[in-house]
């Protein structure tokens, strides 16, 4: 596809694909940027919608998408509050590299929202160092994620807004237990953690 790259989110979209094409219906992409990921959830899933508060992005992703009419971009913020009765629910909602952009409990009941029932949410984020443990593991992945980056011919900057995490990932996981009850989240490489969460079925308990 015209106008790929690899980056350390990116590195996650594949998977990301894999696990939506095993529900297809709909999907939302929270934090879409360029809509590279939307673009090849749009391969597998029958409705995608981007979701970006960023004017400039969002005219990216647009441009990428506008042979893709299952495809949508909106100019939007993700905690507006009428949003989930504008929207609906999706059965993959991906938000890539986008949480710690917002306040981390209510934008995780959002998230959480926007699931349908049957569906999952696949959180792909970046915490802060707090322990000793934490900084210990970021300074071994320095030196690997070098040799990667120059292998893969990394793409750092694709021009969107930036921002350092500020919780770490056990804050993130007390909220995530007391907000998203059964979620599972894992350190990953490339300085990130997923956060994969279900939403029971109609009728589940």
């Amino acid at each position: 596809m015209a106008g790929d790259y690899w980056n350390h989110n990116v590195a996650f979209h594949r998977r990301i694909v894999r696990d939506a094409a095993l529900r297809g219906g709909n999907a939302l992409d929270v934090g879409c940027g360029d809509g590279l990921l939307l673009a090849h959830l749009a391969t597998v899933c029958r409705c995608v919608v981007g979701l970006d508060p960023d004017v400039q992005v969002v005219a990216r992703a647009r441009r990428r998408l506008e042979q893709n009419p299952q495809a949508e971009v909106l100019l939007d913020d993700v905690m507006d509050p009428d949003l989930p009765q504008r929207i609906g629910t999706f059965e993959t909602v991906s938000c890539v590299a986008t949480l710690h952009h917002l306040p981390l409990e209510p934008a995780m009941a959002r998230l959480s929202e926007l699931v349908a029932p049957g569906g999952r949410l696949i959180v792909v984020g970046l915490a802060a160092n707090g322990s000793l443990w934490d900084w210990v593991l970021s300074a071994l992945a320095v030196l690997p994620l070098r040799v990667v980056g120059t292998l893969r011919r990394e793409t750092p900057d694709i021009g969107v807004v930036t921002r350092p995490p500020r919780q770490t990932l056990a804050e993130i996981r007390a909220a995530a237990s007391r907000l998203l009850p059964g979620a599972t989240i894992r350190r990953r490489f490339y300085y990130r953690y997923t956060l994969i969460w279900d939403r029971p079925a109609q009728g589940v308990s």
